[in-house]
């Protein structure tokens, strides 16, 4: 074969290889997700979402990849947290709260890294701190929460401010916890496979909030897991549950009961962040209304 022309078929395969929202980028930041595709059912990302202002992070942690996130740049707040659940065998570390060094530096280390104080101006200006939070009313939400960890690292690894939205207290340790908690129960219960779990947020419609002019602040929290194999002998009240169900909880104990109606009779410290589980298929409705997205969550609906 000529080298002109073999060169030609060279450069074509090559194109061919590239990520289809552009050229690759270095690191564990890049176009898309295709270091840490394990954490994503079939390997494959939910689909429907553009390229344009979201940044995919393959989270790295004491050199390994410990699960993945769709960071938003100018949110200063991930549009979800994708892993792989599996149980807690420790307590919730005490960690230091980390962030990502290639959202400041494309060449910085892959992994992510504990907070400097006084903290560097690169890293202010391109993600959210711990600054930001301070004083502002809102709590760290995890999308990824330590309890579904297994190991003291992977749990370690949750504690980066690339996987938290800032989310009210009323319903970070109410409604929300008591969702993740029952999710766990199901697994452990029923689950005979890999059960791999999207969790993300819902920014307001108009009038976008955010905590210090800048971190976007989540109307509602929303998750999906994904579990393609199960027990045989479910019972008929756990059937709808599987393989795949959802949620979505009120992170603003003023918002309409169009999405989440409100639950007069529980106590007032959580009244107003309640949490409404749903079908998978009701959940990607509503992120296709409120979020202008079609998007699809797990690769064949997880059949």
């Amino acid at each position: 074969m000529p080298q002109r022309k073999m060169l030609q078929l060279c450069t074509r395969a090559l194109l061919l290889l590239l990520p289809c929202f552009g050229a690759p980028a270095s690191g564990e930041t890049s176009s898309n997700f295709s270091q840490c595709l394990d954490f994503f059912y079939n390997e494959t990302p939910p689909t429907g979402i553009g390229a344009t202002g979201y940044q995919p992070i393959c989270q790295r942690y004491k050199n390994q990849y410990r699960f993945a996130s769709l960071y938003h740049r100018q949110r200063r707040a991930p549009l979800y947290s994708a892993y792989v659940l599996s149980p807690s065998d420790g307590k919730r570390p005490k960690a230091s709260w980390m962030h990502e060094p290639q959202l400041a530096f494309s060449h910085a280390s892959p992994e992510m890294k504990p907070f400097r104080i006084p903290e560097d101006q690169n890293v202010i200006e391109s993600q959210a701190v711990l600054l930001d939070y301070k004083n502002s009313n809102y709590t760290k939400g995890h999308l990824n929460p330590s309890m579904h960890q297994r190991t003291k690292e992977d749990r370690e690894a949750t504690f980066t401010l690339t996987n938290i939205v800032p989310q009210r207290a009323g319903s970070n340790s109410g409604p929300w916890n008591r969702l993740e908690n029952k999710v766990l129960r199901t697994f452990r219960a029923f689950c005979n496979s890999s059960m791999y779990v999207i969790t993300g947020a819902v920014p307001y419609l108009s009038g976008a909030r955010r905590i210090n002019g800048r971190v976007s602040v989540p109307e509602y929290v929303w998750s999906a897991y994904c579990c393609p194999a199960y027990s045989d002998d479910l019972p008929e009240a756990v059937k709808p549950f599987f393989p795949t169900y959802a949620a979505v909880g009120r992170n603003d104990r003023d918002s309409g009961d169009e999405i989440v109606p409100v639950n007069v009779k529980t106590r007032a410290s959580t009244r107003g962040y309640g949490v409404r589980r749903m079908s998978l298929e009701t959940l990607e409705g509503i992120l296709k209304q409120r979020l202008a997205l079609k998007i699809g969550l797990f690769h064949e609906q997880c059949q």
